[in-house]
């Protein structure tokens, strides 16, 4: 999003609401690309760990913390934590060994005739 010198408010009060309004939104952003980098490490962590594709991992990620109510970023920091000696939390740890097992029984299975 740009916005051209033209377009900002000339009084000095509602330039303020503007550079705050900017401000909020730059916040939400970093938060944004820190969320993903997140999620991003923790899908590594089960592609070698579990040896599942990419695209897997994140739906493992997602179905974790759909069943278990717990934030995506959430759980992918403590996917992130668990190789490094933390250990997940009971639900979580029980949900992720499910939701690998179901992804993985897909990924094997053989393609329907078609």
């Amino acid at each position: 999003m740009t916005t051209s010198r033209a377009q900002w408010p000339s009084s000095e009060g509602t330039r303020d609401a503007a550079i705050a309004r900017l401000e909020q939104e730059n916040a939400q952003l970093r938060h944004a690309v820190d969320s993903h980098a997140t999620v991003d490490q923790a899908i590594g962590v089960l592609i070698a760990t579990h040896h599942l594709p990419a695209v897997a991992g994140f739906e493992v990620l997602r179905a974790v913390s759909q069943h278990t109510n717990v934030k995506l970023h959430t759980v992918a920091e403590m996917v992130i934590g668990w190789p490094l000696g933390q250990p997940l939390p009971g639900p979580v740890g029980r949900e992720l060994g499910e939701a690998v097992r179901r992804r993985l029984r897909q990924v094997d299975a053989p393609d329907p005739p078609g």
